[in-house]
């Protein structure tokens, strides 16, 4: 993406989640990485899952290995119990967070806590520079009262899980800062008809994610309709604005320094070359993965 020219953003590529499964048979809709060539820079992955159905989710995501990215799981409703093989253990409940970085190697199972009721969230898949892939494993699990939010003017509100949300002078710091793609993620709420606009860094690439209602992405007189369930990647330009539809809106903004580097993904490992998948391949399979770096 080009992000030379100021101004404000508009609606450059449409990404349609599709329906797909993964874990243990979870049902879930995947926009960006539904293939490899639908990522946008640095983030590589984005699943969206909600049902009242715990046939839908009730398998969850057995232990499983990862190595090379960040995994962000923001939990709308329902409750999850991360375990991983270093011994932690997790809550992830209504409203909460959890960051982890997968780093040279982790194994971890998410698994619902609950045999009825709503689950629905979303999962992120943010890729790691690559003197940042064999960095040590670790996570952070955010509760709802670390994650700030902001009321709107005339209604709504900003939820800031990552980076700084800036609104009529007043900066709001969100509890996940000084990563080196520098992430701004923020759930923003909109009554109807009601705009958000928001300063972003003219060399980030920026996908907005509407999942309740529809929006108008870009400004007046050239903004594109949006609707839910599917991604938005920006044009270049150094401010955003989406417009609720006539139902109001609720939806995911997220905003990146890209990394350009080559991108070579084999399930759940992310690395730069083939040789370097195969390494890792060849490390879980020995128990590698896991060991502690020397």
């Amino acid at each position: 993406m080009d992000n030379d020219v100021a101004g404000t953003r508009t609606l450059q590529q449409v990404i349609q989640s599709v329906p797909t499964s993964d874990g243990a048979g979870v049902k879930l809709r995947r926009s960006l990485g539904r293939s490899q060539g639908l990522r946008l820079d640095p983030f590589l992955m984005l699943d969206e899952f909600s049902s009242d159905d715990a046939n839908d989710y009730i398998a969850g995501f057995p232990a499983h290995p990862h190595r090379g990215f960040e995994t962000v799981t923001y939990l709308l409703d329902g409750h999850m119990l991360h375990e991983d093989h270093l011994g932690h253990r997790g809550d992830l409940k209504t409203g909460g967070v959890q960051w982890m970085t997968a780093g040279r190697g982790i194994i971890h199972s998410e698994m619902p806590q609950q045999e009825q009721g709503r689950m629905r969230g979303f999962q992120l898949w943010i890729n790691l520079p690559a003197r940042e892939k064999m960095k040590p494993a670790g996570y952070r699990d955010l509760q709802p009262p670390e994650i700030p939010v902001v009321p709107l003017p005339g209604g709504g509100r900003v939820k800031v899980i990552a980076g700084t949300l800036v609104l009529d002078g007043q900066s709001t710091p969100g509890p996940i800062q000084g990563l080196t793609t520098d992430p701004l993620y923020i759930d923003v709420e909109l009554l109807a008809a009601a705009t958000f606009s928001h300063a972003v860094k003219s060399d980030y690439n920026v996908f907005v994610y509407p999942y309740e209602g529809s929006v108008n992405v870009g400004p007046t007189g050239a903004a594109r309709p949006l609707d839910a369930h599917s991604a938005g990647a920006l044009s270049a330009g150094d401010r955003i604005e989406v417009t609720a539809g006539a139902e109001g809106a609720r939806l995911l903004v997220l905003a990146g320094r890209p990394l350009h580097e080559p991108i070579v993904q084999y399930g759940p490992f992310v690395m730069n070359t083939r040789e370097e998948i195969e390494q890792a391949i060849r490390d879980y399979q020995s128990g590698e993965l896991t060991r502690p770096a020397a």
